[in-house]
């Protein structure tokens, strides 16, 4: 459809306002500027308007009465002292824990000391730590089971807690039996030089076997030779086989 031109020339009619209004606003002449300016507006209002949706979702509660927040504020506070207590329970179970698994692992670390302190005793464990070695020479066959035996009974007098004669181990119902030249401990034949080792403080031990009339001097009559050497570390490692009483039991209940 064509658009009906207007005559042109001295007669022609001058064209009216509303014309005038019409042909200036059709077509629309529009810039760069204005065309930046209509979209950056289109953006921004898109944007508000997404705003203040996500904004009305997020205040749903501004609605609610206040009875219903009043009710939801008391579950949050219910819900949080559960959440403490469940929190203090497991506190005081890890405390009981602990401190149940540290008895337990002190009275077995006291029960394991215990049965090394036993087993020293006994005989049935090894030993170690300062002490002294007794030598004694025998070239004549003159020293007796009697004389071995006053010299253990010296040296547990002052204070042996381990002893051990030619690789038999020394405890309290060991004997000593036999003559010169032919001697045994608990059944066990041993022969000169006669090495005694025993566990305690040197400085105990050694002037105990020294003493006048004592341990040495009584061999040395019987022209038996005694040397004593002292020792920061011996080792009393001859050990016997575990006995079960036949009579004795523990009184413990």
């Amino acid at each position: 459809m064509s658009t009906p031109r207007t005559p042109e020339g001295p007669d022609a009619p001058r064209p009216t306002g509303r014309q005038r209004l019409a042909a200036g606003l059709w077509p629309p002449r529009v810039t760069r500027a204005q065309l930046t300016v209509a979209v950056l507006l289109f953006v921004l209002g898109l944007g508000l308007a997404v705003q203040v949706r996500s904004h009305s979702d997020n205040s749903a509660l501004r609605g609610a009465r206040q009875e219903d927040l009043v009710r939801i504020l008391d579950e949050l506070d219910n819900r949080t002292q559960r959440l403490e207590d469940e929190k203090q329970d497991l506190v005081d179970q890890r405390t009981g824990l602990e401190s149940s698994s540290d008895r337990a692992e002190e009275a077995r670390k006291q029960t394991r000391e215990k049965e090394q302190q036993l087993g020293i005793l006994a005989g049935t464990a090894g030993a170690q730590g300062p002490g002294i070695t007794l030598t004694v020479s025998d070239p004549h066959h003159a020293v007796g089971a009697d004389m071995l035996l006053d010299a253990v009974e010296e040296l547990r007098a002052a204070g042996a807690e381990a002893i051990e004669v030619n690789g038999v181990r020394v405890v309290a119902d060991t004997d000593f039996t036999g003559t010169g030249g032919s001697i045994q401990v608990d059944g066990k034949a041993v022969s000169s030089p006669y090495r005694f080792t025993a566990i305690g403080r040197p400085q105990d031990l050694k002037p105990a076997l020294g003493i006048p009339g004592g341990v040495v001097q009584t061999l040395e009559k019987e022209q038996a030779t005694a040397t004593v050497t002292g020792s920061d570390k011996v080792v009393v490692d001859a050990l016997r086989p575990a006995k079960q009483p036949d009579y004795a039991r523990s009184s413990s209940r």
